[in-house]
């Protein structure tokens, strides 16, 4: 019996080696972890459980028969991040690069089911160079099914991507679908196709990191949400947003405790707002000010900076932020920020995640680069995102909420829950400067007559009174109670149901 059981230990610590000690310390020379060690970093301690550890590749052609290695690239299995279930796959760049072969996409797809079943999130930690040429069309048919799964598990069970080394080719496809792409600064890097190929095509110049580094995914192309200085900041930042996420769409929202009381004032927030109306603000100081001690894990920080997503907690429970940033671009709407924030709404309500709006918005961003874009069809997601809603909704106007902003910012017309205001809030179709030029056209050279008209302007139509006479506000509220009044009508909405008419499936503006 011994010699059995030490069989099975020579042949587990066989696969655990990869590729080999020399390959496991060039992986540690670029910086970067091998694939059991970023698991054990992203699971509690000892709570993994690898499936597939043996399996090997079937490939016969150039030699590979030659060539096996337990485990073919892939690490499988399941473990608990902070005590609730995650299932997850790691790449392991020591054994062909990762490359995907049949048996090598079979073990995620085993995986992806398993998830999809046990109605757990999945985790994948990519850092490989794409498809093994050697397997051809078998290797192209792996990356069928393992897209086919991204897509069904979509809105059912969270999917998170790392992606921590090489990401080319097929290999983008699968995290391109799941919820969330975080990447490590240097190290990794996605491209369906690499500088070498760009060269020969387009008679480009560039390198890896300009074509598809963390810094050009996390501000131009919007690709990633967030990027990391290094594997273990990013590993550890996966176990903090694991606990705002519901573990499937029909799971309650994470409830952890909270030593921040719910009724707390905040009066700094009474002088939050400045007297001019044109001057700006950090709204993420109001975000931190009202979410369980200032824990704020924000979405796509280093892209559209002009609107903020991010997931926060009251009275324990997670909560989806979205606010106008005044900071960048007066907090404007343009194709970017609508974009960012219908994609965020959108995964908040496949997950029952309550959403609670910020909002300070002039208009949309006018200009012939935001129309030739596609400004039209881009502000329209973020509208039919909150429409489609159905999760708990709580809107706060801080300041200005003007023109068809006003309406596709989580408004009363979008189904808004509970919509308040503080009493600095101003609604309009516009600003009174533009809208008394448009009136008054004819008084635009008698400046005295023109500063009188705005001023009557601003007393009638820049108040949130006008809103609230119609019901559009169901209350003006001191900016100090902000955090109090949420938490209370989050706790009143807990149980709130609403289904849309039954469909196939919507047809949102893509």
């Amino acid at each position: 019996m011994k010699h059995i059981l030490d069989n099975l230990d020579r042949r587990r610590a066989d696969a655990r080696a990869g590729g080999g000690q020399a390959r496991i310390d060039a992986q540690h020379a670029r910086g970067k972890l091998t694939a059991r060690e970023r698991i054990e970093l992203l699971m509690d301690h000892g709570s993994f459980e690898e499936f597939d550890m043996f399996v090997e590749h079937r490939c016969d052609d150039f030699g590979m028969e030659k060539m096996k290695i337990p485990g073919d690239g892939v690490v499988t299995g399941w473990g608990t991040v902070n005590g609730r279930t995650v299932f997850v796959f790691a790449k392991d760049f020591t054994v062909f690069g990762g490359s995907l072969s049949e048996t090598h996409a079979q073990k995620i797809t085993k995986i992806q089911d398993m998830a999809l079943r046990n109605c757990a999130p999945i985790i994948g930690l990519f850092d490989a160079g794409g498809a093994r040429i050697q397997e051809g069309v078998a290797a192209l048919g792996g990356y069928g099914e393992v897209f086919q799964r991204n897509v069904l598990a979509s809105g059912v069970i969270p999917q998170i991507s790392v992606i921590m080394g090489p990401c080319a080719g097929g290999d983008v496809y699968s995290p391109a679908m799941t919820d969330f792409i975080f990447m490590v600064r240097d190290t990794s890097y996605m491209f369906v196709t690499g500088p070498d190929v760009v060269k020969t095509v387009t008679n480009e110049n560039v390198t890896a990191e300009e074509l598809g580094g963390a810094s050009i995914h996390t501000t131009k192309s919007s690709i990633a949400d967030r990027a990391y200085d290094n594997d273990v900041e990013a590993l550890l930042q996966m176990r903090r947003l694991i606990d705002f996420l519901p573990s499937s769409n029909t799971d309650e929202v994470p409830e952890w405790p909270s030593f921040d009381d719910a009724q707390r004032l905040d009066k700094s927030l009474d002088t939050l707002i400045p007297e001019n109306p044109n001057k700006p603000y950090d709204i993420k100081e109001l975000i931190l000010k009202i979410a369980d001690e200032g824990d704020f894990f924000e979405i796509q920080e280093a892209h559209a900076r002009n609107i903020v997503t991010g997931f926060g907690r009251i009275e324990g429970r997670s909560v989806g932020f979205v606010a106008n940033q005044p900071m960048v671009l007066a907090g404007v709407l343009d194709a970017d920020a609508s974009r960012k924030a219908a994609r965020f709404v959108r995964f908040c309500d496949c997950f029952n995640v309550p959403l609670v709006t910020f909002v300070d918005v002039p208009g949309f961003l006018p200009g012939t680069a935001q129309e030739y874009g596609g400004l039209i069809k881009h502000g329209a997601k973020l509208l039919f995102a909150y429409a489609e809603a159905t999760v708990p909704k709580v809107t706060v106007i801080t300041r200005k909420a003007f023109g068809g902003a006003y309406d596709v910012m989580a408004s009363k017309h979008l189904r808004g829950d509970i919509n308040l205001a503080w009493p600095t809030a101003q609604i309009a179709v516009m600003g009174a400067k533009g809208a008394v030029e448009i009136i008054f056209r004819a008084d635009i050279g008698d400046k005295e007559k023109i500063a009188a008209r705005t001023k009557e302007y601003e007393e009638r139509f820049l108040s949130p009174f006008v809103a609230a006479e119609r019901g559009y506000i169901d209350e003006v509220i001191m900016p100090h109670s902000t955090r109090r009044r949420i938490a209370r009508v989050l706790a009143m909405l807990r149980h709130k149901e609403l289904e849309n008419p039954w469909k196939k499936h919507d047809n949102i503006p893509l």
